[in-house]
């Protein structure tokens, strides 16, 4: 039986909807592959602070999708009980944060759907080591459903007069489930190298700070 999806998720995304999929343009491909309910681990390539939204717009008709989002978020005044009444789970970045990922767990062995930027950041232009919370997400619910999600054109949203074209794709990891010994690390970084191969790394923002923000990207790989 399909998963209930909260007023507030609904009502969230109906407001930001028009922006991705008007002027953005969206196309859903694969959405077949995000089940209807099930314990569901949805694993993203992360470069445009509209990536959750886009993925949420694409998904909302068959799940909803509760996002390890940075605690950050729920600092700004009014935005944490919506974040909360949408299923939004707080996490510190960088930090290891066990109950984050407690809760997480919890979520997916109760039948839920949690999704995970493994970058844990946008790229801004840098390939970003996958952090291994995805994989540890992965096996300690083994029962959970691995869907890889693709997400490319939300950077340019910004870029006013020009129309993206956002783009959604859905599909199971080619390398299947976790291996045999595979560890969380491991399993972490085989996802996101699917994913990048499909969408690679897209810089955000107006053309200025593109711009600088290449040439920051490339001065850091040229040194020694």
């Amino acid at each position: 039986m399909p998963e209930p999806i909260s007023r507030t998720y609904r009502a969230v995304l109906a407001v930001l909807a028009p922006v991705v999929r008007w002027w953005g343009r969206l196309e859903v491909v694969g959405a077949e592959h995000l089940p209807a309910s099930g314990s569901t681990l949805v694993i993203a390539n992360h470069d445009s602070y509209w990536d959750p939204v886009a993925i949420g717009v694409a998904g909302r008709e068959r799940r909803q999708i509760r996002a390890l989002a940075k605690s950050t978020l729920w600092k700004f005044p009014g935005l944490g009980p919506i974040l909360n009444a949408m299923g939004q789970v707080p996490i510190e970045r960088g930090m290891g944060d066990a109950k984050a990922l407690q809760a997480a767990i919890d979520t997916l062995r109760g039948g839920g759907c949690i999704g995970v930027f493994p970058e844990g950041t946008i790229s801004r232009g840098k390939m970003l080591r996958a952090r291994s919370g995805a994989g540890r997400l992965a096996l300690e619910v083994p029962e959970a459903r691995l869907v890889s999600v693709t997400v490319t054109g939300t950077v340019d949203i910004v870029r006013f007069p020009k129309r993206p074209r956002i783009r959604v794709e859905f599909f199971p990891p080619a390398g299947g489930p976790p291996a045999d010994g595979e560890d969380a690390k491991d399993l972490s970084v085989r996802l996101m190298a699917e994913i990048r191969e499909r969408a690679p790394i897209a810089l955000p923002g107006r053309k200025r700070t593109a711009a600088r923000l290449r040439s920051a990207a490339e001065e850091a790989e040229s040194a020694p």
